[in-house]
């Protein structure tokens, strides 16, 4: 440090003190913060006690591992390692922490029996420090761009091993962090293990003096999804022509779906999965209403139509094995954010997607860099899916680079969540 006045060594404040600083200022005035957002309907109103460490759940005995992803996309990247976690730590409690009220019902549907969630902590020292001290996670693990420096820094000094996974910087977080490097270069000395998202975001880490282990992206890893040898056989005597696959449509889409196929001079059989299988007949009137016959798989399997509406569930593996190519829905309109590409991939059946696919980003980038899915405008659905129709080699095609691709980036996460499981106690 330079020498300040009257010879006395002149102590620069820490980025991080002050934000701790600020941040233990602002605290007394999270309450009503939170419940604005609560009134504006960004919060729950019946677990704001979360938002500040003040929930009444009780902490099960024994190990505990913390998982943290901001919303759905990294919410969804988590389930796989609590999945390993289940299997291979039995004894270890999985405590699942998110921010946003879709993610939390996303959880409320996904997680196994046994997972906690809660909504995480506001980023200020007493919530953070209530936090931690009530849970005692052994091993917390953020999931990409989580950098929270109060819940990290008091993890850390409470003896949680940390690990940050998935790990990337948009260009804005690291053009700030740049900015200060050693506070950086602090913050992140807290981890234990640092797995980056590719090399782009892993050049960047080190950049900024972390530690990156490897690189492996949680979207990846799981298992090819299972379907039924006997059903398969039963379904493929059914459909002699591969059916075109409309998977997991929301309201808004099915129609747009239900619009190309009529326009479709030569149409294949088609087989519609709805996202929540209840909608299952007022997707069957809409058909209707367009002079299209369609019949619901769970009252009618075996009858001939121009739909057949898969509203069972555990369903997904046998249709992607059966479809000649599919349209992978939850994209076609705002909001939603997209479904999962990799599912399709995995078991080579050719994709085509809306362009609202904010939930799956990195992967939908990684499958256009390599040609593995055909991303297109609404307006434009119904050429992308008579062009598959008649060019099935290129379909195909496209398919394998899209499962190469997936294997390969499958088998880097596999080999970073066995990392991961290395550090639970």
């Amino acid at each position: 440090m330079p020498p300040g006045a009257g010879g006395r060594r002149v102590i620069r404040p820490d980025a991080l003190n002050l934000y701790r600083v600020a941040t233990g200022l602002l605290e007394p005035v999270v309450p009503a913060l939170l419940a604005h957002r609560a009134r504006k309907g960004k919060e729950d109103p019946a677990r704001l006690a979360e938002r500040l460490a003040r929930a009444d759940t009780r902490r099960p005995d024994g190990p505990l591992v913390w998982l943290h992803g901001a919303s759905v996309g990294e919410s969804l990247s988590i389930l796989p390692l609590v999945e390993r976690l289940r299997v291979e730590k039995p004894r270890v409690t999985v405590l699942v922490t998110s921010g946003t009220t879709a993610s939390a019902a996303l959880l409320a549907k996904r997680l196994p029996r046994g997972a906690i969630h809660q909504y995480a902590p506001v980023d200020a020292p007493g919530a953070a420090r209530r936090f931690i001290a009530r849970w005692k996670p052994d091993l917390a693990v953020f999931v990409e761009s989580e950098l929270w420096p109060n819940l990290l820094l008091e993890a850390k000094a409470a003896g949680t091993r940390l690990a940050l996974v998935s790990a990337k910087l948009s260009d804005r977080s690291f053009a700030s962090w740049s900015t200060r490097p050693q506070a950086a270069c602090r913050l992140l000395s807290v981890f234990d293990l640092i797995l980056a998202q590719d090399a782009r975001a892993r050049q960047r880490f080190e950049s900024l003096g972390g530690r990156v282990a490897g690189e492996a992206d949680l979207k990846f890893g799981a298992a090819p999804l299972p379907a039924d040898p006997a059903a398969l056989a039963v379904e493929q005597g059914r459909f002699p022509i591969p059916p075109l696959l409309i998977a997991s449509t929301h309201p808004g889409e099915d129609e747009i779906t239900l619009d190309v196929l009529a326009a479709l001079p030569k149409r294949p059989p088609v087989i519609l999965a709805p996202r929540h299988v209840e909608r299952g007949p007022a997707i069957v009137a809409l058909a209707q209403a367009r002079g299209l016959s369609a019949s619901l798989r769970s009252q009618s399997p075996g009858q001939p139509a121009d739909i057949v509406v898969a509203d069972t569930l555990g369903e997904m593996g046998l249709w992607f094995r059966l479809a000649r190519t599919s349209v992978i829905a939850g994209s076609l309109v705002p909001d939603i954010g997209g479904h999962n590409p990799l599912e399709a991939a995995r078991l080579d059946c050719p994709a085509i997607s809306g362009p609202f696919v904010e939930n799956w980003t990195s992967a939908y980038a990684g499958l256009e860099a390599v040609g593995g899915v055909v991303v297109t405008a609404p307006r434009d659905l119904a050429k992308a899916v008579a062009a598959d129709l008649a060019d099935p080699n290129a379909a195909r095609a496209r398919a394998a680079r899209a499962r190469d691709f997936v294997d390969r980036r499958d088998q880097e996460a596999r080999v970073g969540l066995s990392r991961i499981l290395e550090l639970v106690p």
